[in-house]
């Protein structure tokens, strides 16, 4: 009978051991969280904030949406310029603390407020911000429809751009039926 005995001791030995390495693991986990202060109530709170903030930027980014799509619909250029200074509103209350969260997001609803105040009639407007826009994103651009540079575009549209720089429309990244505009009205102004 000694040989039941023996391997039941055995097993229960293994168990325990089991056991107690476990438990020597879960503890180390514990304390390991305790001991990593970054990922104390400060880095949770932080991160609250973060989302937060950027709940409170997309619910004013859509209330300029909004804005942005009755004035299509009516032609309004009070109602764009509504959108486009709610829209600046909206980025400038975002801080600093969440300025490097959905930047290719904010850059477009930037850019929608730009061509909103071009649309509303207020260029130099739209000048100044499309100079923070490159200030806030260097480097950095998107495309438009057919692949054509937004910056670009609006340097086109605000005059930003020399007139003999017209001529070379092909090293722009601008769409074709702006280049025809453009040589339109450089035309027009020279006959």
């Amino acid at each position: 009978m000694k040989g039941p005995i023996i391997k039941r001791t055995t097993t229960f030995a293994r168990k325990g051991a089991l056991l107690g390495v476990s438990l020597f693991a879960l503890s180390a986990c514990v304390m390991n969280q305790q001991a990593n202060p970054a990922e104390g109530i400060g880095f949770r709170e932080a991160r609250f904030n973060e989302i937060n903030a950027m709940r409170e930027y997309r619910s004013c980014r859509d209330e300029a949406i909004v804005l942005d799509e009755r004035a299509r619909a009516t032609g309004s250029s009070a109602q764009y310029l509504a959108s486009a200074t709610l829209l600046e509103k909206c980025e400038s209350n975002l801080g600093p603390d969440s300025a490097n969260q959905a930047t290719e997001e904010r850059m477009r609803a930037y850019a929608l407020s730009i061509q909103n105040y071009i649309k509303g009639g207020e260029t130099a407007k739209a000048a100044k911000n499309l100079e923070r826009f490159r200030k806030a994103y260097p480097n950095q651009d998107l495309y438009l429809k057919g692949d054509v540079s937004f910056i670009e575009t609006m340097q086109v549209l605000l005059g930003q751009r020399e007139t003999w720089e017209y001529g070379r429309f092909a090293t722009l990244n601008v769409s074709d039926e702006l280049k025809s505009e453009m040589r339109r009205v450089r035309y027009w102004k020279q006959n």
